[in-house]
Parts: C-alpha cells; structure tokens; sequence
C-alpha cells in the first residue's frame, strides 16, 4: 500500500469518511433544528403585487350592509389571498345617529379623512372601497375583478412576510419582516399591522339599521402603524396584538401591508389566518 508521509493511504480515506459524515450529522441536526424553530403558521408574498382592499363602514349607516356583504364573499366569488387582502376598517362618525358601532374605532375615521385629503375632491363616505390606497366606487361592478387583474400583474415592489408565534388569550404574537426593493421609496414607505376577526354578528338595537342583524368579516379589531423604514430598505418587528376576550382562534388573523404615506399608494400586501395549533 502507497504511504503519505508516515500514514497510510487506507488511513487517510478511513479517517476522510468519518469527518464527512461528521459534517453531514452536524448539517442534518442544525437543518432539523431550524425547522423546529420556524413557526408552522407564516406566509410570505410572492414576485407580483397583492392587492389590498380597504372597506370604511359602518353598523350606523344603512348602505353599508350590502358592502360588508360583498367584503365578506370576495374569497367565494373566486379571488384567493395572493390576489386581494380584504380589511374592514368600521368607523365611529355615525354613532351620533342612535346606534354605537361596537366595531367602530377613531383612528380609522382618521385614518379615511388622512387618505382622502391626498385627493380633489376631498370626500369621506360610507360604505368606501379603497383599491391599493384609491378610491374605488365601482367595487359592485365588473370593473373590480378587472382592476384588480391590473395590480396583479405587476411587478412586485416590496417583499412581506409573516408569521404567527401563538395565539393567546389576549393576544397573537406575530413576527413582521418586510423588505423595499426600491431606494427611492425608502423616504416615504411605511408598514401597518393589523389583527383581524372574521364571523362577527350584531343585533341592531337603533339607528338607521334597527331590527336587522348585521354580519361581518375581515373586520380589523388592532391595528399597527406606520411602522418606518428609516435608514433601511427592511424593518423587522415582533408585535404583540391584543385581542378583546372570547375570541375564536379560528376565526382570526394578522395583515400587514407597505404603503407610501405621500401617495396613499400601496406597494404589496400580505394576509395570514391563525393557523391550527399556532
């Protein structure tokens, strides 16, 4: 047998085997290891553009019923999550009227007149569908699926993910990453965070809807934001959500969506269900 050095050959390849397969054991127990540690429930957005649908509503206004309805039957009517995210902000400017809205908050009457005073006219109404940030009042037409095919097909301009880490009593504790492809958008980009509760019910005791019982989904129950990129292109966040008590895990989830705060104009949106066991 051919020597090197003073070792065999034999020697050699013998001792080659079991530093390789040390490695390989090493390798097979950190990859094993760092799938245990990623949450079972995330997502992350793909290389087109999500589109995301805000509706501003009310239980005090008697036209937004038909809204909430057509909110809740996008996914029915065929549109998936990698196509729209739907959010149901309600608002709290007709509580005056006889009926408190127990899903209305003020920060989203702020946040719908903030959005409207980027356009002229300024208006504010209910039921109101922004589309990526703009004001859409054809929603019940055809003209949304085609609109929505447009902002797809784009390219995307900012990347998302999400994970659940738990859902708790009072609250889902959810990791955030999300990243700008572009520099130039880094100045005026921002990230919102929001936690959602779909199967949600009232029982209209006065009010321009007195006597009928209202259903709702994608109705955004904590919110998040803006979140600012500062002298990154990424922002990564760990939030905990608080949630009111009783909540059905099943019946939550948590969106997250980047935003140019000079525009309104939205460039990608992400939507992710609690997940069994999360």
């Amino acid at each position: 047998m051919r020597r090197i050095g003073n070792m065999k050959l034999e020697h050699l390849l013998a001792l080659r085997s079991v530093v390789l397969g040390s490695v390989v054991f090493v390798a097979i127990v950190f990859s094993g290891a760092a799938r245990a540690a990623d949450p079972a429930c995330s997502a992350t957005t793909g290389p087109h553009t999500t589109a995301l649908v805000e509706l501003y509503t009310s239980e005090g206004c008697d036209t937004c019923p038909p809204a909430d309805h057509w909110l809740s039957s996008l996914f029915s009517q065929g549109f998936r999550p990698d196509q729209v995210v739907p959010l149901a902000l309600h608002v709290d400017y007709w509580d005056y009227i006889g009926w408190k809205d127990p899903f209305g908050r003020a920060e989203f009457s702020v946040r719908q007149r903030k959005l409207a005073a980027m356009r002229r006219p300024v208006i504010v109404y209910t039921p109101q569908v922004l589309l990526q940030g703009q004001d859409f009042r054809r929603w019940a037409s055809g003209d949304f699926a085609g609109e929505v095919a447009r902002i797809n097909f784009r390219a995307a301009r900012a990347r998302i993910a999400l994970a659940i880490r738990t859902v708790e009593p009072k609250a889902i504790r959810a990791d955030l990453s999300a990243t700008l492809f572009d520099p130039a958008e880094q100045k005026n980009a921002a990230v919102f965070l929001a936690a959602y509760e779909n199967k949600l019910a009232s029982e209209v005791k006065a009010g321009e809807n007195r006597g009928r019982r209202l259903a709702h989904d994608f109705v955004v129950r904590e919110w998040i934001g803006p979140i600012v990129f500062g002298e990154r292109l990424k922002v990564e966040e760990s939030r905990a959500l608080p949630l009111l008590p009783g909540v059905d895990p099943k019946n939550l989830g948590v969106a997250a969506f980047v935003q140019n705060r000079s525009t309104s104009e939205v460039l990608q949106a992400l939507m992710l269900p609690a997940c069994a066991g999360s």
